[in-house]
Parts: structure tokens; C-alpha cells; sequence
């Protein structure tokens, strides 16, 4: 192994600690959450959240990709690239928070909370300030700070997670036992219910940007219009790529309600989509490893583009790649009754979409590194088609899948989708900018994956119980055994480095 990827491996672990760390104290609010809150108030959580995915990649369009083409694009770094592009995303954020606060009551009936306007206020004040971050955070990124960079991700997430253990341990939990005193009445208010996961996410947002502060100064406020102009040509396709990918992740959320509320009545309808959101947020381990992964990938990619046999080492970081998140899969699926305690039982239901979901996340790691592409390429246009091909795909199989399958419909719309994109990036790669990609390894570790998956549910068929524990670990060492066979030049190299 190369000394390049064990650089991007030692970044990846870095950028793990402030992602996969920090979303993983995110996720403990969410088993916390389900027994919290009622099923159907879960739903309000999940449906909310689904806009704000969308709203932040409206809000950055593209703009942290384009300051690393940007950055890169010469020797000498360009000390206006970074100031115009935060200039462009700040006024655009500020806005969008001003026309959302002067129609939140228009926002808030079409969502179905017209006693809550106040919900599309504090998310427009917190996708708006997320996106603004954004950019002096890539910059980090770019400029190779892990470790600050963890540090304002891990005071962002501390800051949410305090919050939550006050309003709804601290004052619900002392004021449903009739405990009253200056604070909780001060702080707490029972009727705002889950608006308190949105108040504090608003705080810890607002705390990161005023850390950033500094960050955000420090390169003055140039602004140059004819780099503007080059930019924005580099960044609408990624707009639509960004828009495009979003609606793959989150538009089964959005329009669930709007699907099913007619047959199933909204309260019903919002408990679907609390299990959905649920089992969704198990499933998602993987794509922690994906954020930690794309946010080191990314900056590492562009600033090995012109090495010599950088696309050998780009194919190499796949197969490694691969092999992470089809252990990562084994792992979940296979001790599924234990991780199912990461919610209330009365979530546990839906936990048949878990192993769809798993398989849908490692169809879209695979898909985003197979877009450095025509990122590297500047063919980003082939970016938004690939893109919009899957969120018509996401669109058609949601309106015909969820009126009859409800969330199961959702999660296979999911992995069709991405296994749809897989295939149509990797053959316009391969014409584009072809990457040697060694196809029989991917192959081996994925289908041994799902095959020792389809094993383990055999076997639980055969013989249950605490053996079964046993059984199955005997599958997961059968994977690591196979992978070490056929790596372990690769590993055994890199020990001795």
C-alpha cells in the first residue's frame, strides 16, 4: 500500500473521530427519542429532518466541490476563491432565511403544522447557518486540519447533545414527575414537545458558525466576478447533482405523508413514518463511514490527480473501500436482534427494511467514489444526468411503490435507485475517464456479504437462540479469513510501513 492512501486512511480515521464519533452521540438521541416521544411524534422528527437534507444542498449548491477544483486548479493558490465563494453562499443563505420567516405561516400550513410556524423559522435559521459553515469547513478540509475540524463538529454535536439532556431529561423528565422549580418553568414548556430536538439543534448550529467566525474573516471579503462567472458554470451541473442525490436520500420521507394521509389519516400515517425514520437511522451506520470517507476522499483525489498511477491507487481505494462497508453490512445484519434495542420496541416492526437500507448505502459509497470521475474530468454535467436519471427513478418508484408497500416500498425504491446509478456512472467512466477498477474482487467481497447474510437467516430457520450468536460469528470470521487471503500482500505491506 502506498504511502498517498495510507495518508487518506490515517485522514479518513481523523475525520471519523468529528463524523462517525459525532453522529454516532447523535444517534444515541435517537433510541432516546423513540422512548421519549410518542411513535407519531418520531414522525414529525423524520419528516422534518428530510427537508432540511434538501435545504442544505439547495443552499451550498455544489460550492464545496468547486472550492477544491478551484483551489487546485494552479500551483499558486488563488487567495479570492475562498472569499467569493463564502460571499456567494452567505448572501444566498441570509436569503432564504428571510423569505421563510416572512411566509413561515403559509410553510407551516402546507406542512400540516399550522400551529407551528415557529418549526420553519428555527430550520431556516439552521439549514441557512449549516450552509454557510460549509465552505470555511472545506476549507479545513483543504488545508488538511483534521483535528480543528473535528473540534468544531464535536463542539456542534456536544453542544446539541447537552441541550437535549436538559430540555427533555432535565426539565420534561422533572416536570412530568410535578417537580417544579425556577428553570424548568423558566425553560420548559410541554406544549413545544419535540420542538425541543429542533431548538437545540438551532443553538449548536449558531455555536458552530460563531466559532467559524474567525475562519471566515480571516481571508477579507474580495469578491471576484470574473472567477465568479467560471465557478458557477463549474457548479449549476453540481446543483443538480446535489438536488438530484438529496431526492434519492429523502423524498420517500417527504412525500410519504402526502402519499398516505388521504387513506391512513395522518396520525396513522405519521407512525409509518416515525418506524420508517427509525429503522432509516439504524440502517445508516454505514453512511457514517461514508461521511467520514467522502470528506478526506474528496480533497485527497483532487490532489492526487496528477501523480503518476493515481488511477491505479484511485482503484485500490475502492476495493479497500468495499471491503469496509461489506463488514460493516455482515456485522449489523447479522447481530440485527441486538441492534434492534437501538430503538423502543415499538419501532422493532420495521426493522425488515434494516437490511435493504444496508445494501442501498453501500450502492451509493460505491457510486460516490465512482463520481470522482467526472469531477476530476470537470464533466460534471454527466454528474446532474447520472443524478437526475436516479431521482426519476426515486419518483416513479415512490408514487407507484408506497400507496401499496408503504416504508417497505420507500426502501426498495431506495436500493434500486442506487444500484441503478452504479451501473450507469461506471460505464460512462469507463468511456470518460476509464479507472482500472478491479471488478472480480468488488464482486467477491459484496456477494459473499449478502450470500453469508442469506446463510445466517437459514441457519436462525434451523436452530435459534444464543447459537445462533455463535453460528453467526463464525460467518463474520469467514468474511475477515477471505478478505486477508486475498489482501494480505496489501496488509502485510502496510504493517511494515
Amino acid at each position: 500500500m502506498s504511502n498517498p492512501i495510507k495518508k487518506l486512511a490515517s485522514q479518513t480515521a481523523i475525520y471519523g473521530v468529528s463524523s462517525i464519533v459525532g453522529r454516532f452521540l447523535n444517534y444515541l438521541l435517537t433510541p432516546w427519542w423513540t422512548r421519549v416521544f410518542l411513535v407519531g411524534q418520531f414522525g414529525v422528527i423524520t419528516e422534518m429532518y428530510a427537508y432540511v437534507a434538501f435545504l442544505v444542498v439547495l443552499l451550498t449548491y455544489g460550492m464545496e466541490t468547486t472550492y477544491f477544483k478551484f483551489v487546485h486548479r494552479s500551483k499558486k493558490e488563488d487567495p479570492s476563491v475562498f472569499p467569493t465563494i463564502l460571499i456567494s453562499v452567505f448572501s444566498t443563505a441570509s436569503l432564504f432565511i428571510l423569505g421563510a420567516t416572512l411566509f413561515s405561516q403559509s410553510l407551516a400550513d402546507w406542512l400540516m403544522y399550522p400551529e407551528h410556524n415557529e418549526y420553519i423559522i428555527w430550520f431556516a435559521i439552521i439549514v441557512g447557518v449549516d450552509a454557510i459553515s460549509s465552505i470555511p469547513l472545506a476549507k479545513l478540509r483543504k488545508d488538511n486540519k483534521a483535528i480543528k475540524f473535528m473540534t468544531v463538529n464535536l463542539v456542534n454535536v456536544l453542544v446539541n447533545i447537552g441541550l437535549n439532556l436538559f430540555f427533555l431529561s432535565y426539565c420534561k423528565g422533572n416536570y412530568d414527575n410535578g417537580v417544579h422549580n425556577f428553570v424548568i418553568d423558566t425553560f420548559y414548556n410541554p406544549e413545544i414537545g419535540v420542538g425541543y430536538v429542533f431548538i437545540a439543534n438551532l443553538i449548536a448550529s449558531l455555536a458552530k458558525f460563531m466559532v467559524m467566525i474567525p475562519d471566515m474573516l480571516s481571508s477579507g471579503f474580495v469578491f471576484n466576478k470574473t472567477l465568479y462567472k467560471r465557478m458557477l458554470r463549474y457548479t449549476a451541473p453540481l446543483l443538480f447533482v446535489g438536488l438530484a442525490g438529496i431526492v434519492n436520500e429523502t423524498l420517500d420521507r417527504i412525500l410519504f405523508k402526502r402519499l398516505l394521509v388521504d387513506d391512513l389519516g395522518l396520525d396513522v400515517t405519521m407512525e409509518q413514518l416515525g418506524i420508517y425514520g427509525a429503522n432509516y437511522k439504524l440502517a445508516m451506520i454505514i453512511s457514517m463511514f461514508i461521511q467520514a470517507f467522502r470528506y478526506s476522499a474528496e480533497p485527497f483525489f483532487f490532489a492526487q490527480e496528477k501523480k503518476l498511477g493515481a488511477k491505479n491507487m484511485f482503484s485500490q481505494i475502492m476495493t479497500y473501500f468495499i471491503i469496509v462497508v461489506s463488514g460493516m453490512f455482515l456485522v449489523v445484519v447479522l447481530y440485527l436482534d441486538i441492534f434492534k434495542y437501538f430503538m423502543h420496541e415499538n419501532f422493532w416492526e420495521g426493522l425488515k427494511v434494516v437490511p435493504i437500507l444496508l445494501v442501498a448505502n453501500i450502492c451509493l459509497g460505491i457510486y460516490l467514489n465512482l463520481s470522482i470521475w467526472y469531477k476530476l474530468s470537470s464533466k460534471t454535467g454527466f454528474g446532474a444526468l447520472i443524478s437526475i436519471f436516479g431521482a426519476i427513478i426515486t419518483i416513479l418508484f415512490n408514487l407507484i411503490l408506497i400507496p401499496y408497500f408503504g416504508y417497505m416500498g420507500s426502501a426498495w425504491t431506495t436500493l434500486i435507485c442506487y444500484a441503478s446509478m452504479v451501473v450507469v456512472s461506471y460505464r460512462l467512466g469507463t468511456k470518460h475517464y476509464p479507472i482500472p477498477y478491479d471488478l472480480k474482487k468488488a464482486g467477491i467481497y459484496v456477494s459473499l456479504a449478502v450470500i453469508l447474510y442469506f446463510i445466517s437467516i437459514f441457519l436462525k430457520g434451523w436452530n435459534g437462540g444464543e447459537t445462533h450468536y455463535v453460528l453467526n460469528t463464525v460467518l463474520l470470521v469467514l468474511y475477515l479469513a477471505t478478505v486477508f487471503n486475498q489482501e494480505k500482500d496489501a496488509i502485510l505491506s502496510l504493517r511494515g510501513k
